[in-house]
């Protein structure tokens, strides 16, 4: 059966809810846009499904997306575990992580080697000063920095917006100490440049990511997850330098290709979001599925992910 076809059938089974009422023995219940999280005294357990955000909205579900996102995750994990501690566990379910609690810090650390997606489109409004760096006045779309930028926001609860901040109004509003942040703005770029090391390997760029850092016995951690097709934007190297000369957008192995679609149709995150067609969700999750292949090596298989219903008996709920 091909993947187009297997993902299709997939489109009536789709992971969307947790029973929460079956895992409350670890601990209480906080619905994220993508996870849910059941927090114990000193575990989380986190529960990556299908549901799709964008512009900071669930709007529909995905096919296999959270296996694949927690896939990539435990990937990228192992593989910049030397450069900064991290909070995962173990991973008893192709959905679930087994994570170590930590004290979140209250901002995003995004960082930025192109100014494409949000960012370009701020920087034609005129609203890209908000990050407190100062653009050169003739940037193209797609350009390539010559060293990575950090673009922050602010942390927001379900059902409100990230807010674009600089570094400084971080600090000055009390999101975190000056101290702190700059420890994990250092930590940021360095996770992102093995990041990119690592897409360079198999033909791909790393664009710009997210990352959520947090505080586990007096040690700074990343958490959440990184370097997913959700948190990053991933461009298919060898088509670059071509599609920049001519103007045209870049072939994407990410969530933006649904941020266009949304545009196109009119809707950036306010209002009514339009239904999103079962092709378009199938086309967005064949980008996931070509993205952790690529990245990781090896064949994902949608029939080989397993049943929701598996999460409670591996956790013993």
């Amino acid at each position: 059966m091909e993947l187009r076809e297997q993902l299709t059938n997939r489109l009536s089974d789709n992971f969307t809810e947790t029973d929460a009422e079956r895992l409350k023995q670890f601990g209480e219940h906080y619905r994220g846009k993508v996870r849910d999280l059941f927090i114990g005294d000193k575990e989380i357990i986190m529960v990556t499904t299908d549901r799709l955000s964008a512009f900071d909205v669930v709007l529909t579900s995905v096919p296999c997306k959270g296996a694949i996102l927690n896939g990539i995750t435990l990937a990228a994990f192992e593989a910049t575990a030397d450069i900064c501690k991290n909070h995962i566990i173990d991973s008893p379910h192709p959905n679930v992580m087994r994570v170590r609690k930590a004290e979140p810090i209250s901002a995003e650390i995004i960082v930025r080697r192109y100014i494409t997606g949000s960012l370009w489109r701020d920087y034609e409004a005129g609203k890209a000063g908000v990050y407190g760096i100062e653009f050169p006045t003739d940037l193209k779309r797609d350009q390539r920095f010559e060293t990575p930028i950090i673009t922050p926001s602010t942390k927001a609860a379900v059902g409100e917006h990230d807010l674009p901040i600089s570094r400084e109004g971080l600090v000055s509003e009390g999101h975190v100490e000056k101290e702190l942040l700059d420890q994990a703005c250092e930590i940021a770029v360095k996770l992102f440049e093995r990041g990119e090391e690592l897409a360079a390997k198999q033909g791909l760029i790393l664009v710009d990511t997210k990352y959520e850092f947090g505080m586990i016995d007096g040690e700074l951690a990343v958490i959440d997850e990184i370097h997913t097709a959700d948190s990053s934007r991933y461009w298919v190297a060898d088509e670059y330098e071509a599609r920049f000369a001519a103007g045209d957008s870049q072939l994407m192995l990410d969530k933006e290709n649904i941020r266009q679609w949304l545009i196109s149709q009119g809707y950036k995150g306010e209002g009514e979001p339009p239904a999103i067609p079962g092709d378009v969700r199938v086309d967005l999750a064949e980008k996931y599925v070509e993205l952790y292949q690529r990245l990781l090596g090896k064949e994902f298989v949608p029939a080989d992910v397993k049943s929701p219903a598996d999460i409670y008996s591996v956790l013993g709920a």
